[in-house]
């Protein structure tokens, strides 16, 4: 068994896989999972590389620790991730009885553990306890980068189709 290690230890490994993320031109989300002090899943967002909308960060780092742990219950494990769970992330949180989600940046477009519904406060089998806003101002910063310079591409990409470069 690890000694566990601050919240924003384990913040600053999703974000450094959110740079992974971010280097494959995905969105720039990462996640781990812990218990016990170790880390049993990461993941990171692989949704236009793979083509398939369930490829979140903290889906794949799910299923990376019930493949560790060899049961779907991660009981007392935590979920660290850049950006707030959407709805089906936080469902997954639920079914697989994750005790508690530590996120950095809210998301007030899909983010389901506060900023547009809270489904942990839904009468659902399980909550899990949330923490958010660590390491939020780095979480925000890369998001805010990489859609910066997307919406630059998107606007050098019209440029060109329009004949103006």
């Amino acid at each position: 068994m690890c000694k566990r290690q601050s919240d924003e230890f384990y913040m600053r490994e999703a974000l450094r896989l959110a740079e992974q993320a971010y280097a494959l031109g995905e969105a720039p989300v990462g996640c781990v999972i812990v218990l016990d002090g170790e880390i049993i899943g990461r993941g990171y967002n692989l949704r236009e590389s793979s083509g398939n909308p369930l490829t979140h960060a903290e889906i794949i780092a799910i299923n990376e620790a019930c493949a560790q742990v060899e049961s779907f219950r991660l009981v007392g494990a935590e979920l660290f991730v850049t950006l707030e769970p959407c709805p089906m992330c936080a469902g997954a949180c639920i079914n697989s009885r994750i005790e508690r989600v530590v996120y950095g940046a809210d998301d007030p477009k899909a983010g389901s553990c506060g900023s547009v519904v809270n489904l942990f406060d839904l009468p659902y089998n399980h909550k899990p306890e949330i923490t958010s806003g660590v390491l939020q101002e780095e979480c925000s910063a890369i998001l805010s980068r990489f859609f910066a310079s997307l919406r630059e591409r998107n606007r050098a990409r019209k440029r060109e189709k329009n004949g103006e470069i």
